[in-house]
């Protein structure tokens, strides 16, 4: 039977983005083709699961919402599992670097790019329901390219450097872009204000 590396499991508000305060079941996939300065999963965490108890864990949370995330979960995730999680009633969101393709069927996309960051992060995807992306207070240029990237919502997160001060620049950075350009919007990670998971 087929099986999913996972990173973590966990039941909890979604922290970011169009979704940002709804109840979800995250499912945070191991292992990245990418390796970006700033990633807050730690990819020596994992264990295999089968679909079935996957499916059957999502189950057990009274909430429409599953969110795919990572690492990247393209990497793990089949027809399969965006199917059952289906059947049983799920809404199927994933966060996504966009380097390698997606199943068909998820509702959901939410595109994170990369290829400002890292090198060969080339975005493969022509659609996405919402950009997110990490705001460097630099990277004018890629904002303006993402710009017309066929989605429908545009969000600037402030990249969390760990330095509070700097934090602070790069949040009145994107509020500032933002206002000057209102086809973004301002995405914090609230879960991280609020200290949750």
């Amino acid at each position: 039977m087929k099986t999913y590396c996972i990173n973590d499991f966990f039941y909890s508000l979604q922290g970011e983005g169009r979704w940002s305060g709804r109840p979800a079941v995250f499912i945070r996939f191991s292992g990245c083709n990418l390796r970006c300065p700033f990633c807050d999963t730690d990819h020596s965490m994992s264990f295999r699961i089968k679909l079935k108890t996957l499916v059957d864990k999502v189950s057990l949370y009274n909430t429409e919402m599953v969110v795919l995330t990572g690492g990247e979960p393209s990497l793990n995730i089949d027809t399969t599992l965006v199917s059952s999680l289906h059947e049983k009633g799920k809404y199927v969101a994933i966060e996504t670097n966009g380097t390698s393709p997606l199943p068909r069927g998820i509702d959901w996309i939410t595109l994170s790019p990369k290829d400002i960051f890292v090198d060969n992060a080339t975005v493969c995807l022509d659609y996405a329901n919402e950009i997110k992306l990490i705001f460097t207070g630099e990277n004018f240029a890629d904002i303006e390219r993402y710009s017309s990237f066929n989605a429908k919502y545009f969000y600037l997160q402030p990249c969390d450097t760990g330095n509070d001060k700097t934090n602070a620049m790069l949040i009145k950075g994107a509020v500032d872009y933002c206002l000057a350009h209102p086809q973004w919007s301002l995405s914090l990670q609230t879960h991280k204000i609020i200290d949750i998971k």
